[in-house]
């Protein structure tokens, strides 16, 4: 996976999606990788357009119109930088997964918006469709993590969220190649999320066992992969876990798991977007 080759970065011109502008410069830059920015456009290009609908060439200028718009984009943000600038007409995630199936990309670069739960359940979400239907890693946060405040590039401090499943290994793997190659600082956390407190059953000796038995997991981990890095076991709600221990270790980034080892119905309810939601920093999830 790394190092990355070629970036794609879906554009809807929002604020988040500007904010994150020299997030994307930063990372084609540290990898010298080709950048693509991609804009999927419906019915509202409609509304914007001017054109004549009845017009039997209307398909065609319509995405000359976009086409247009998204290299003035790219001209603006990237100026003096090749950027490959592709405007396609149809849902965003499914055009974002179209591109990664069919032209490749290491890496998918977002902001999502962060739309309450109960309104991604029922209209759905680009960055959750993205995150759990593209192969290629995604590199996201919520667009109040990067508007408004300066952007922490280059990462000194990157946090490796880490889980009991196989994809352990490909997670950490990736996070000591990222912080080395930007001579950042790497910590590791597993956030153990013990069942709910009952009064009338003891838990005490099984959490003593759990958090012994992922401490010494992570240990062997570490030094099968020659990583040197400090490492928590925490006791709490995993998305909660993880953002306390960002901020502990004032990260600028967190790796962790896409849940690719689990079944499709378990990954729709993991907690990956609850990670990102709640992240204090931008989340590349593997």
């Amino acid at each position: 996976m790394l190092p990355f080759r070629r970036i794609l970065f879906p554009v809807d011109y929002s604020e988040s999606c500007q904010a994150i502008v020299p997030y994307v410069k930063d990372m084609t830059q540290h990898f010298s990788c080709q950048l693509s920015l991609v804009h999927a456009y419906g019915l509202g290009a409609l509304a914007r357009s001017e054109l004549a609908v009845t017009d039997p060439a209307f398909p065609e200028k319509l995405r000359d119109m976009e086409h247009g718009q998204l290299r003035d984009f790219a001209t603006a943000m990237f100026p003096g930088q090749h950027v490959e600038s592709i405007a396609e007409l149809g849902e965003p995630g499914s055009v974002v997964d179209n591109f990664v199936q069919h032209q490749g990309a290491d890496l998918v670069m977002l902001a999502t918006h962060g739309l309450g739960p109960v309104r991604r359940l029922l209209l759905g979400s680009v960055a959750a469709k993205i995150l759990h239907d593209v192969s290629a890693a995604v590199w996201t946060g919520v667009g109040s993590v990067f508007t408004g405040h300066t952007p922490a590039i280059p990462y000194k401090s990157i946090l490796c969220a880490l889980d009991e499943t196989e994809e352990a290994n490909v997670v950490l793997k990736a996070a000591a190649a990222l912080a080395s190659s930007y001579q950042a600082q790497l910590s590791l956390v597993h956030v153990l999320e013990m069942p709910p407190i009952d009064v009338e059953i003891d838990l005490s000796a099984c959490k003593k066992h759990m958090m012994e038995a992922a401490e010494v997991r992570l240990r062997d981990l570490k030094g099968q992969l020659d990583v040197a890095a400090p490492h928590r076991v925490v006791d709490a709600a995993v998305a909660d876990g993880v953002r306390q221990e960002a901020v502990r270790a004032n990260a600028d980034l967190i790796v962790t798991g896409r849940g690719r080892t689990q079944a499709t119905f378990n990954r729709m309810f993991s907690q990956l977007y609850s990670i990102v939601r709640q992240s204090p920093c931008p989340v590349l999830s593997i």
